[in-house]
């Protein structure tokens, strides 16, 4: 559903929507479902004019038929699939995260979801030479964390330098904000941000419940017609543009006490991949580095199978990285 904005169209200004939303009009659907000659007398406009936008409105908004043929020859020719930098992520996600995809990583307070984000931004933009999106709607996102991620990658001041510059970072703290920003990338963004070298092949929002969750508990409506805005624009971007999209949610309990992601039954349709990350309890006073990610939905790996994930990998030394590969290799061998 489209929330229906001033300026979305010929004719359709801000005093106009004011009155359709007065009517209980807000989005296109309403608009669409809605008696057009009864609604014009409400709104004191003319039906020639009303008419004239939900026509409008109807033609950028109808879905177009796509034979599955072309889909899938689309899909062979855009699809491509990063590493994290991380194994054991890896392992979990079937190689890494795929491009044209929503991947979601969920989790309590302390879990390491925006340690994990910035693992991944800094192996694309250092490992695979890839410009990274970053959208901050908490505040959370360091520099300094991030730079000292790709020191223990490289020691080469420029090529730390480099990579830093493909993080292209947003920070929007509401939902609106948010928006603003995925309609500016589509419409020209992604490209400008390819701009310093390297393709856009990532975009993560860190976090999406964090901008979600306010508007939910009041106009119901309008809450879930903004989250599926969201939704239709991550899936428009990661599908248009073939860039693999991560983000973050919050964790809540279910009715038995169980560990599930938030933002309820709706959302769960969104992610095609859903993590969640949980605190590994430490031995001793010192805080452990260690989380348990489990796969809870998948379309290529049986789901609630369990990796033992480390969130330290990513600022480890690349030597000493390397060196752990081997030892796995060797024992699974």
């Amino acid at each position: 559903m489209v929330v229906l904005r001033g300026g979305m169209c010929p004719g359709l200004d801000e005093e106009l929507t004011r009155d359709l939303r007065a009517a209980d009009v807000v989005t296109v659907d309403d608009l669409v479902v809605a008696d057009t000659e009864e609604l014009a007398q409400k709104c004191s406009v003319s039906y020639k004019t009303l008419f004239a936008i939900r026509r409008v409105l109807l033609a950028q908004h109808t879905a177009f038929p796509v034979s599955g043929a072309d889909l899938y020859e689309e899909l062979l020719g855009s699809m491509a699939i990063l590493s994290t930098g991380n194994p054991s992520l890896d392992k979990l996600l079937d190689s890494g995260l795929y491009t044209g995809e929503i991947t979601e990583l969920s989790g309590g307070p302390g879990a390491g979801k925006s340690q994990v984000c910035f693992g991944v931004a800094a192996h694309i933009s250092h490992r695979l030479k890839q410009s990274v999106i970053h959208i901050d709607t908490t505040g959370a996102l360091s520099a300094s964390r991030l730079l000292q991620m790709l020191k223990a990658g490289s020691g080469d001041k420029e090529q730390q330098t480099e990579a830093l510059q493909r993080i292209r970072v947003f920070r929007a703290f509401d939902i609106f904000a948010v928006l603003r920003c995925l309609h500016g990338l589509r419409c020209g963004g992604l490209q400008q941000a390819s701009a310093g070298g390297g393709s856009v092949k990532a975009l993560i929002v860190d976090s999406v419940s964090a901008i979600i969750s306010p508007i939910l508990g009041g106009r119901q409506n309008e809450g879930m017609s903004l989250m599926m805005q969201v939704a239709g624009a991550l899936k428009t971007i990661a599908k248009d543009f073939h860039v693999a999209v991560l983000v973050t949610n919050h964790l809540t309990r279910g009715g038995g006490g169980d560990p599930q992601a938030g933002l309820g039954q709706t959302w769960s349709h969104v992610p095609r991949t859903r993590v969640l990350l949980e605190r590994t309890e430490s031995e001793g006073s010192a805080p452990c580095s260690k989380r348990t990610a489990t796969l809870v939905k998948s379309s290529r790996q049986p789901c609630h199978i369990k990796e033992e994930l480390d969130i330290k990998e990513w600022s480890k030394p690349e030597a000493a990285r390397l060196e752990k590969r081997k030892r796995d290799d060797s024992h699974s061998s």
